[in-house]
């Protein structure tokens, strides 16, 4: 077995063991939300400010990693607005659900860990330039197409009322404070102290296993709730064409060749569960999310490999 599905299988394994542990009862619902709430509230925002307090970054140029990732996810959402609407008949606020879902990848709870296996820190710091405007950029898209095409729009005061709640929603995340926090001791040039550093490095170590179980136990709660065919199709667009498109644009682009990996090896993960919380928020299409954020955690794992070796061979 090669180091690379090695990897891979350790990672999607670990997820899977949260996952078990929920649906057989071994660990109660309780449990597992704490752990998920542990993991993105105190782990990974520590493993980022780790990561972004030491970054150099090793000429990921960010604005054309960004360009690369993001025009990928534009293509993606697109192609699964048009899927859902045109292909299935559903309504166009429907359609916006389809979007966020075959273009939000699950760049935290799945993406770090994973990352972190396969390219170790230099890769979670090329990761989390990505992070750090992911969220932002999807909820704004968001936010836009629904107040075009949900009811919700006409409302006086209805934008203010959601930028209000999306700005503190944003610097309110803990993910998003430890990269900000990271990136501004970065730029004091100060090393933590000894006993600062110990705290740190023994929270941001446990970051990555409890992120993937606490992801494998989140999933408990989702299903295939119908809707089999949209869910499928969005599953496919989102694990195969976003890959295809981010490899291609970072290949035209010219980007270094570890930002290229990191970025495909990113889109290339499953849907994350904001498409849901998304769905749930705006009261549309949650059993097409549900679905679909099922279905794409289960094919990764076959998926991701492919994306993996396919990157490796053309970036080196």
């Amino acid at each position: 077995m090669s180091s690379l599905v090695e990897t891979v299988l350790f990672v999607f394994g670990l997820a899977a063991l949260g996952y078990i542990s929920g649906v057989s009862g071994y660990l109660k619902p309780a449990i597992g939300d704490a752990v998920s709430e542990f993991a993105v509230r105190v782990a990974l925002p520590v493993l980022l400010f780790r990561t972004m307090a030491h970054a150099d970054f090793h000429g990921a140029a960010p604005w054309t990693l960004w360009t690369v990732y993001f025009f990928a996810l534009a293509v993606t959402w697109i192609a699964g607005h048009l899927a859902v609407t045109r292909i299935f008949g559903r309504d166009s606020a429907a359609g916006v659900v389809g979007g966020v879902s075959a273009a939000f990848s699950n760049s935290v709870l799945l993406g770090i860990p994973f990352v972190l296996g396969v390219y170790g820190r230099d890769g979670v710091e090329i990761l989390s330039l990505i992070i750090s405007v992911h969220l932002a950029v999807v909820m704004i898209a968001s936010i836009v197409l629904f107040e075009i095409f949900g009811d919700g729009g006409r409302a006086p005061g209805r934008w203010l009322e959601l930028a209000i709640g999306f700005v503190g929603k944003l610097f309110g995340n803990a993910i998003i404070v430890g990269i900000l926090a990271g990136f501004a001791w970065h730029l004091t040039g100060l090393t933590l102290p000894s006993l600062p550093e110990r705290f740190v490095d023994a929270i941001a170590d446990m970051a990555g296993p409890l992120a993937l179980f606490a992801m494998g136990l989140s999933l408990r709660r989702f299903g295939i709730s119908g809707n089999l065919l949209p869910s499928v199709t969005l599953s496919v667009l989102k694990l195969m064409l976003m890959p295809a498109v981010v490899l291609a644009a970072a290949w035209a682009l010219g980007l270094p060749p570890l930002a290229a990996k990191v970025a495909v090896a990113t889109a290339s993960m499953p849907t994350g569960v904001n498409s849901y919380l998304i769905a749930v928020q705006f009261r549309t299409g949650q059993g097409l999310a549900s679905s679909q954020l099922t279905l794409s955690s289960v094919a990764a794992v076959a998926t991701t490999v492919f994306w993996l070796a396919v990157a490796h061979a053309v970036f080196g």
